[in-house]
């Protein structure tokens, strides 16, 4: 093939130099033709060849061509790749040649046979606070010193790019309805139209083509803010690229390095923060920031109802033997005068509440997961106090006792051992009663006191949280140092009874 530096020789010395065209394809050993070629044309350089030829790979074309053929009706994470075929030509085929022959014409066959994954994409213009994407993540977490694994859900405006983003520890419907609650709040209002993934929580049912049957539950939530659901095809999730995108960000800005916080609240406020600053943030092609270009979106949202939507879900069940209702596969305590009872649950995102003909009897944090167990130990005290010997291998008592502090362990081995085992536990029991009537710090100095007094049993503690009651109390009565205060002063009376 021509090189420049021919091509340069050629011309210069035809054109400048007068050379003839037969001296010069003598001197250069092209012939006339090209040497005319040269002469009345540009440069072209190499040219491309109209057929690629495989001489080593040649006889395994066929082959290859029926193996990418037959990956048509195969699923498409278990068809052939370049890599895959060169294997097999290597071990069943003893094919001697390099892998990146295989890999250029591979390549060339997908393309011909029509097995391209790539697809090209249509830019657009989305319409001013029209649409939303809505998608869940995974992310990890320290809570309270637990390492923890979290959903992460993003929902991201289409226009303006503006985002909201917040951690459950599940993706149920709940918390998907919670999370759509709080990203309506910080958007000010309803997106008119929100697109999702086949989310179970959501579609019931997959039909051809763009036919969903909605979750009756979720069906009620979206006519209660009156948005518009719109889905992609299973298995296409670039349809909604920006929300994807999101997920991805989030993961990377908001929770790298690995967030420690003390409950999921607080971990939520951060992420709300880093929501709010990414507000002044501008995407890449735009000349506004994201808030700004969100202040035009803001006038068309859908506006917010005067109630938000009660999230809560109520179950009727029977409390067991073990003064426990199971509801969502975990436990909760109720007091053992319930045992047996039926009770009505209300179950909210983050809570229990428990009722028994309509009065409150028992508030539970909301556990996730399986077979867990929120117990209160003022729900099993007085049961414990009539069987004394339970005590010790008593549920609540060892979940609280790894807690208390050292000043009632002691309080125990002072009574066991004043009183013995039995009576001296059944006095401890009744020291732990009064929590539910006491301040936690005025029950500790109490016992702190009872301990410097070497006293022997509850009662005596009980006469000290009330001495200590009643000094209190005297600080804040005005009367309590009537003894000190000055003489009255009467001389208004007497001008009182002047006018009468």
């Amino acid at each position: 093939m021509l090189k420049v530096d021919q091509y340069d020789y050629i011309r210069t010395a035809h054109r400048v130099y007068g050379k003839a065209i037969k001296e010069l394809a003598r001197e250069t050993g092209h012939s006339k033709n090209t040497i005319k070629k040269i002469l009345k044309q540009e440069y072209i350089g190499y040219k491309q060849r109209s057929k690629q030829p495989y001489p080593v790979l040649g006889p395994y074309i066929q082959e290859i061509d029926r193996w990418l053929g037959d990956d048509k009706d195969k699923p498409y994470k278990q068809r052939h790749t370049a890599t895959r075929i060169y294997h097999r030509l290597k071990s069943e085929l003893e094919y001697s040649g390099g892998e990146t022959t295989v890999r250029r014409y591979v390549r060339e066959a997908k393309l011909r046979l029509g097995l391209t994954n790539q697809q090209a994409f249509i830019p657009s213009d989305p319409t001013t606070a029209q649409e939303a994407e809505v998608d869940w993540g995974n992310c990890q977490a320290v809570i309270a010193g637990e390492p923890v694994k979290l959903k992460l859900f993003c929902i991201r405006s289409k226009c303006s790019g503006k985002h909201f983003v917040r951690c459950y520890p599940c993706e149920r419907q709940q918390a998907l309805f919670d999370a759509h609650i709080q990203a309506f709040s910080f958007f000010g209002g309803v997106f008119p139209v929100l697109i999702y993934d086949n989310l179970t929580t959501v579609v019931q049912k997959v039909f051809k083509g763009k036919k969903r049957h909605l979750q009756e539950s979720y069906n009620r939530f979206k006519a209660y803010y009156n948005f518009d659901p719109r889905f992609c095809n299973p298995g296409q999730g670039h349809e909604k690229g920006g929300i994807e995108g999101l997920v991805g960000y989030a993961r990377r800005n908001y929770m790298v390095p690995i967030p420690h916080a003390d409950s999921l609240d607080e971990l939520n406020t951060r992420l709300l923060d880093d929501c709010m600053a990414y507000g002044e943030h501008r995407i890449a092609g735009q000349t506004q920031s994201v808030n700004e270009l969100f202040e035009s979106e803001k006038q068309v949202l859908l506006p917010l109802p005067t109630t938000s939507f009660s999230n809560v879900e109520t179950f009727m069940v029977r409390v067991n033997k073990y003064a426990t209702v199971i509801i969502d596969k975990n436990r909760y305590s109720v007091p053992t005068r319930y045992a047996y009872m039926r009770v009505q649950a209300i179950v909210e995102i983050d809570q229990v509440i428990i009722y028994w003909s309509g009065r409150k009897i028992s508030t539970h944090h909301r556990l996730y997961g399986n077979n867990k167990w929120s117990l209160k130990p003022e729900h099993y005290l007085e049961l414990i106090r009539q069987r004394p010997q339970s005590f010790d291998t008593a549920r609540p008592i060892l979940q609280w006792r790894d807690q208390w502090p050292d000043c009632l362990e002691k309080l125990l081995e002072h009574f066991r051992r004043k009183n013995g085992v039995t009576k001296g536990t059944r006095e401890f029991v009744t020291v732990l009663m009064l929590y539910e009537k006491y301040a936690v710090d005025k029950i500790e100095a109490a016992v702190k006191e009872a301990l410097k007094s070497n006293v022997g049993c509850s009662n005596a503690l009980k006469q000290i949280l009330h001495s200590q009651n009643i000094s209190m109390e005297s600080q804040f009565d005005p009367l309590s140092n009537w003894e000190t205060l000055p003489p009255a002063d009467i001389s208004a009376y007497e001008q009182l009874g002047g006018i009468l």
